[in-house]
């Protein structure tokens, strides 16, 4: 495990822009840009940080997102978050306490509508009590990755 620091997350800052050059983000820290690829490199492999791009669905003609709030009837949490994740238009899975256990965020568009999330993707997966939908009509600083 990668000791984790301030000059890791100040990398990941810069990061938010992900077309930044290392030089550039290496001369802004006062270190190398070698410190500064060797950094991010090892942070990819640790998992903590990935670089890729993400889209504003808002933004494109056809495309909405929908948050989902799953009940399960086991408590095999981790494992159905897993499970769902893997689901065709699924963005993130989140572990809850609350009302419900699971929360989806899921990327829908006109060839994959909410009907077909539910019918060729939820219907597959077993131990769901209940789910309730929320359709995001407006959202701020939500950029995802495009999964569809």
């Amino acid at each position: 495990m990668m000791k984790f620091d301030k000059i890791n997350i100040e990398i990941i800052r810069h990061l938010r822009d992900g077309r930044k050059s290392f030089k550039v983000i290496a001369d802004d820290l006062a270190i190398t840009e070698n410190t500064v690829r060797s950094r991010v490199n090892k942070l990819i492999e640790e998992g903590i940080l990935s670089i890729t791009g993400l889209i504003n669905p808002a933004k494109i003609p056809g495309h909405s997102t929908v948050i989902c709030g799953i009940k399960l009837r086991t408590t095999d949490l981790v494992a159905k978050g897993k499970e769902l994740s893997s689901l065709k238009g699924v963005v993130s899975v989140s572990v809850v306490t609350g009302r419900y256990d699971l929360i989806l965020y899921v990327l829908l568009n006109d060839e994959f509508s909410l009907l077909d999330f539910y019918t060729d993707e939820v219907s597959r997966v077993k131990d769901i009590q209940d789910i309730e939908t929320f359709v995001v009509f407006k959202s701020y600083a939500l950029d995802i990755p495009y999964l569809l």
